[in-house]
């Protein structure tokens, strides 16, 4: 395990948990990995934690993978201790072949924005959304996808869908309208 690994799952299941109701099961912790080094930076409001290589996040029915992640919680207590508290998660900003998967729903871009204090996630530069359990597909030059509000908002949309049924008509057929009136004459 790497040192900075130890140290940052406790801040990340800090960070990243909401106020639990009284009857709810605390949700499962959440762990941040990487390849590649990590790193924090403190200044006396908050902190900002930077992961490189492979990153892996799992959490509480999500997990995200990318190139480069960075983290910014809030930061109380002692601004003169060098960890200081962890309070609420500000922003997580992912890019480089970026992969969300929560549920049956799969995102994929090269940048996305988790911003809970809004209860938003925009995604980026080429993103797609993939609902598996419905077929369809959403992609667009940016997606803002509202938590809890199943509201999106796709900016130059492509929607693709299950096939429609065969809208057409048999050639072989008579062409009768459906008032029973006769086709007038068109001239020739």
């Amino acid at each position: 395990m790497k040192p900075l690994r130890v140290g940052l799952f406790f801040l990340a299941a800090a960070c990243l948990h909401r106020p639990l109701r009284a009857a709810e099961a605390p949700p499962p912790p959440t762990i941040i990995e990487s390849a590649g080094p990590g790193e924090m930076v403190s200044t006396d409001t908050e902190s900002t934690f930077t992961f490189r290589d492979h990153v892996v996040v799992t959490g509480n029915n999500l997990k995200i993978t990318c190139d480069l992640l960075v983290v910014v919680a809030k930061r109380t207590g002692d601004p003169a201790a060098t960890l200081g508290q962890q309070e609420n998660f500000k922003s997580l900003v992912a890019t480089g072949h970026v992969r969300i998967v929560q549920g049956d729903r799969e995102a994929t871009c090269g940048r996305a924005d988790v911003l809970p204090r809004e209860d938003k996630v925009v995604l980026t530069l080429d993103p797609v959304v993939v609902d598996h359990g419905t077929n369809w597909t959403n992609a667009g030059e940016r997606i803002t996808m509202w938590r809890g509000e199943r509201h999106v908002v796709v900016e130059k949309p492509r929607l693709t869908g299950p096939a429609l049924k065969d809208l057409g008509f048999d050639k072989t057929k008579p062409v009768t309208p459906s008032d029973g009136t006769a086709k007038p004459d068109l001239p020739k």
